[in-house]
């Protein structure tokens, strides 16, 4: 028995013949995708010494097949983050004791420099075979994902094939989700909610997915109009950029039963003309990935706009206080989650894991509150993390990387709302006593050379003091303030 590969027999009989994953090169049915994933996972254990796989692609067909060549291979998936720098992605590689990466040719040169074993993602690797599916139990680690952690430090988080399968059943429950749907993904895989909402969700139930690998308005729209597109899940920037289009049109949207948003805050504005002009509500969620990934969603049946939704069946939400007590409704506190979600910890980091996780229940960081009708609303975050066109980003790890060049001091980056990236990091530095003061041209390559390039501030400010406060830390909130436009 195996939780996730029985279910993909089962449609490779029952559903043989109707399509199952296609990109711009790779199209395949559900007996065509079990084939090419049994080949494939017997190439990955044929040379895979350690029980985790690393992968290194887009948003594709390719990716989706070696997520399940793993589990054939009865090898622990790990999807790599392609955008990330050689320093960075080595962090992880190490944490995951990875020795083989199974990656599209455009990203071999980078296992190469990691001194990883290849396993190229093409025409012959990606061939049909015969094979079966390994016995697996409910509660062994079915993938680990790759997150910042609060310090910026990469941690993985480990998901057991119980809390995919849970959290899959729940979104197609709260959703109403069939086989007949057809999904548009953008996101990428090495996201717990790309993963899981567009890969998994219609893969487990025998429906049709499209991908594209890099976001393009216009191939968004025209593959909606032309696949007859129905789920649509991504991130609320992308639905802002949708509306920024002068041409699009709202019959092109017809096919759309679930435009759902999550990974970053919706706006109201966004929604309400994104609904207005095209005819279509959108349904923000909520969730994070140590939840495997969904916590709450608003569904047609229970919608309410300015919050995330109801929790899924089988999750709680709570708001509580300093000292862990649940707050009344409507008063903010921390937001802790319990039930089926809940991950089984980080990867080598038992410490860490026992400050989010106590008592079975994730405490999350983020501040919010449940109202009297059990929707959940996001009124702040704990930490300092920006959420930068979907992706997570700390503060403390491009600090981190500008105190480093030689003519800094000091560094502190804030965060500044965008309405296309969602945030967008903003940085002031000191300069280093008798050095020559850099330029913000200098600095930014600086970064670019040493992070990804989403995380690269888009300014940076040079300053002989920074405001702080009676223990002489920097009041970041002052920044911010002097940050916003008619601040000053």
């Amino acid at each position: 028995m195996h939780p996730l590969l029985d279910l993909l027999d089962k449609n490779s009989a029952d559903r043989a013949q109707h399509l199952a994953a296609c990109d711009q090169t790779l199209s395949l049915d559900y007996r065509g995708f079990r084939a090419v994933a049994c080949g494939l996972g017997a190439r990955i254990a044929g040379q895979a010494r350690g029980p985790r796989v690393g992968i290194l692609a887009p948003t594709s067909t390719a990716c989706a097949a070696a997520v399940y060549a793993c589990w054939y291979a009865g090898k622990v998936p790990v999807p790599l983050n392609f955008m990330l720098a050689p320093g960075e992605l080595g962090k992880i590689v190490n944490d995951a004791g990875l020795d083989l990466i199974a990656a599209i040719d455009r990203f071999a040169p980078a296992v190469a420099a990691a001194g990883l074993k290849l396993l190229p993602l093409n025409g012959e690797t990606l061939s049909p075979a015969a094979g079966t599916a390994p016995a697996a139990a409910a509660q062994d680690v079915a993938t680990v994902i790759y997150t910042s952690g609060t310090s910026g430090d990469p941690k993985g988080v480990c998901l057991t094939f119980d809390n995919l399968v849970q959290n899959v059943r729940a979104c197609i429950e709260a959703a109403d989700l069939s086989p007949d749907q057809v999904f548009l993904s953008l996101l990428p895989q090495f996201h717990a909610f790309g993963l899981t909402a567009n890969t998994v969700i219609p893969l487990l139930m025998g429906a049709t997915v499209y991908y594209l690998p890099r976001f393009s308005p216009v191939a968004v729209v025209s593959t909606i109009a032309e696949k007859r597109v129905s789920v649509f899940i991504t991130i609320a920037s992308m639905f802002g950029a949708l509306l920024a289009m002068k041409d699009a049109r709202p019959e092109q949207f017809a096919s759309i039963t679930h435009p759902v948003s999550g990974g970053e805050p919706l706006s109201m504005k966004v929604a309400q003309a994104f609904e207005q002009r095209y005819g279509k509500r959108v349904y923000e969620g909520y969730g994070m990935t140590e939840a495997s990934p969904v916590v709450s969603l608003n569904t047609p049946r229970a919608h309410r706009l300015g919050s995330v939704g109801r929790p899924l069946p089988g999750i709680s939400v709570a708001a509580v206080d300093y000292e862990g007590r649940a707050l009344p409704a409507g008063d903010d506190g921390e937001l802790v989650v319990r039930g089926h979600c809940v991950m089984q910890g980080y990867l080598n980091k038992p410490e860490q894991t026992a400050a989010t996780v106590r008592a079975g229940a994730l405490f999350t960081g983020d501040i919010g509150h449940v109202d009297a009708d059990g929707f959940v609303h996001i009124t702040g975050r704990a930490k300092e993390m920006m959420i930068v066109g979907g992706e997570n980003v700390f503060p403390f790890e491009i600090e981190s990387v500008l105190v480093d060049h030689p003519a800094i001091a000091e560094a502190a980056v804030i965060g500044v709302r965008d309405d296309i990236r969602g945030e967008l990091p903003v940085a002031f530095v000191i300069p280093a006593p008798g050095a020559p003061v850099p330029t913000e041209a200098e600095l930014r390559t600086f970064c670019r050379e040493r992070l990804a390039a989403y995380k690269v501030p888009r300014q940076i400010h040079v300053a002989l003091e920074l405001p702080r406060g009676p223990t002489g830390k920097i009041l970041k909130r002052a920044l911010r303030l002097a940050s916003t436009p008619g601040s000053q």
